[in-house]
């Protein structure tokens, strides 16, 4: 602290001391309020970019998985066709 500072401190007592500290406590206070919103706000930003994100994996797996099920059907109806179809007899089989 600068000696005017102490000088301007001592001569309101102990009144002037509790006054300094309540001010410079509000300041303090306004400054940790205004790191936790922008904190909040930033949470906030990620838990949407989250929420896309997560719709965008289950959009992705389930067409993964409609296009498992079509590719796992149209195996079974070649296999199918292989065996009692025209193809049978082309490819040389008894």
């Amino acid at each position: 602290m600068e000696d005017g500072l102490l000088t301007a401190l001592a001569q309101f007592g102990p009144a002037g001391l509790i006054g300094f500290l309540w001010l410079y406590e509000r300041r303090s206070s306004v400054a940790r309020e205004r790191q936790l919103d922008e904190a909040h706000q930033k949470v906030m930003s990620l838990d949407r970019q989250l929420e896309s994100l997560l719709t965008v994996i289950k959009d992705n797996t389930r067409a993964i998985n409609c296009l498992q099920h079509s590719q796992r059907r149209l195996t079974e109806l070649l296999d199918r066709l292989s065996l009692t179809g025209p193809f049978r007899a082309a490819r040389g089989c008894s």
